[in-house]
């Protein structure tokens, strides 16, 4: 259902939360293939810095580039984070 949600999330225009944010990476890192990591990268790069701040957003953002192997830009923004828990470490960790 991960490509579902992607083709309903390019479909239908939504005001962008850190909540969608979140469900969008999590369907990226999830597909893991061509379309989903250039979704997935063009919403991180036009994501709102406040959303940065949000522990759940950036650990789905974190979980996302670490499945795509972009371990450079995982590690950027795991340093750029001002609080980290269990969560962010493991995401950072696993990997994939």
């Amino acid at each position: 259902m991960f490509e579902k949600a992607l083709d309903l999330f390019e479909q239908i225009h939504l005001s962008l939360t850190n909540v969608i944010y979140a469900i969008a990476f999590n369907c990226c890192a999830k597909l893991c293939n061509d379309r989903a990591m250039k979704i997935g990268k063009e919403l991180l790069a036009k994501m709102p810095e406040n959303y940065r701040n949000d522990n759940i957003t950036t650990n789905s953002a974190i979980d996302m580039l670490m499945r795509f192997g972009d371990v450079e830009s995982a590690e950027r923004i795991f340093r750029s984070m001002k609080t980290k828990n269990i969560i962010t470490y493991n995401a950072t960790i696993k990997g994939n």
